[in-house]
């Protein structure tokens, strides 16, 4: 098993190691006999740096678990001629090995100020390169309760309370009232220890003193599987989603040439004038549709009891097809066979209730020649084509098929 030296020591960035195998397949890789880089594992993800040689160094880009419990550290190289017994030096990557510890430490503050504040527990946790979440179990979570966990959880912050590792038993362990035990039998725990506040079993890189998280806070919160995942940022984190939220405020602000507290009330303004014109167009639309369709109307003859009216725009999108193909046949026994060949190509086959014909069975011999899909039912049916070449044809074909 590999000595994984981070257990004792966060902040070691730098170690000496021997090469116990070399991985050449399916990546190169390196097991060492000590080891200082965290794998991906517990919710945190792992740790990259270097290894060094004599003559060369390789970039870490991957550090994983095995089944046997050694540390697989994947390099951006092939190795040449490394044997077991190859002295090496090992470098984290310092500036990612703080953040981490900044994360996965504001989570055990977090987890506690959930539990202390509502008994809501944390069932899974999870880090990603730009945020962290949890998930909570509980069937309701309210914005109060977020902001109450919020503020409690940066007070331990500024109280800056020391964070320390011990190992107990497990039968230790379950004297202790942890926040929670791990379900695999250990014969011992390693224990992060928030002093007064949260002692939970876990593997991972911790600060020393919660004052090393800086601060802690949280985005978003949404229902999950197992109840309600809360995301959140801790540290230098904290910094960059703040600066990040500030300049997109900023911007959207200026846009609407309001200061930035304002941008809630201007965007439901904006909103609301948005869906007046949205409304106002819709009425257009429908009295340009209705008055088109009394036009065509008008100029088409009646033949067979019905009006059949094929007709190509340049410009009128599938929406307006399908509202004048409802007014035509609404107003009068009538078939319609219409197509827009801009924005998007579409057609539209209609007719009135009653009539014999199937106008889903007939869009589809249509668009079959066209290359493209569609389908509909008896009476109403549309589809897309790929390009406009070819349409004014295609319905040519589809009006004589329903006149022979």
């Amino acid at each position: 098993m590999t000595d994984r030296l981070y257990y004792h020591d966060s902040f070691l960035y730098n170690f000496d190691a021997e090469v116990r195998s070399v991985v050449e397949t399916p990546r190169p890789a390196l097991i060492l006999d000590r080891t200082a880089f965290y794998p991906t594992s517990g919710g945190q993800i792992h740790d990259t740096g270097s290894i060094v040689f004599s003559d060369a160094k390789f970039r870490v880009t991957e550090v994983a678990d095995t089944e046997d419990g050694h540390i697989v550290h994947y390099l951006d190289a092939p190795l040449k001629d490394v044997k077991p017994g190859t002295h090496v030096r090992g470098e984290i990557d310092p500036a990612r090995r703080r953040d981490h510890m900044q994360q996965h430490s504001a989570q055990h503050v977090l987890s506690s100020a959930f539990v202390r504040l509502f008994g809501m527990t944390t069932v899974s946790f999870h880090m990603a390169d730009d945020y962290c979440s949890i998930d909570l179990d509980t069937a309701s979570l309210s914005k109060d309760q977020v902001e109450a966990a919020e503020r409690r959880a940066n007070e331990i912050v500024v109280e800056d309370r020391p964070v320390d590792v011990r190992y107990v038993t497990r039968d230790e362990a379950e004297k202790l009232g942890l926040r929670k035990l791990p379900p695999v039998e250990r014969d011992q725990l390693r224990l992060i220890d928030i002093r007064d506040w949260d002692v939970t079993p876990c593997g991972g890189t911790h600060v020393s003193s919660t004052g090393q998280i800086g601060s802690i806070l949280l985005r978003k919160t949404e229902k999950s599987r197992q109840g309600y995942r809360v995301e959140f940022v801790a540290g230098q984190r904290t910094v960059a989603t703040a600066r990040r939220d500030f300049s997109t405020l900023t911007e959207t602000a200026a846009l609407f040439s309001a200061g930035i507290y304002d941008v809630p009330q201007q965007a439901r303004k904006s909103l609301d004038e948005i869906r007046s014109l949205h409304k106002q167009l819709e009425n257009s639309q429908d009295e340009l549709a209705a008055a088109q369709a009394a036009t065509l109307l008008a100029e088409t003859p009646e033949s067979h009891g019905r009006k059949l009216v094929v007709r190509t725009f340049s410009d009128r999108d599938l929406n307006f097809l399908k509202l004048l193909a409802q007014k035509l046949t609404r107003q009068s026994p009538a078939i319609a066979l219409l197509a827009t060949e801009s924005p998007q190509p579409a057609l539209v086959f209609a007719q009135s209730p009653g009539q014999p014909h199937d106008m889903g069975a007939l869009l589809k011999q249509t668009m079959a020649k066209l290359g493209g899909r569609g389908g509909g039912s008896k009476d109403l049916a549309q589809g897309g084509a790929p390009k406009s070449e070819g349409i004014a044809a295609a319905l040519a074909a589809a009006a004589a098929a329903l006149s022979s």
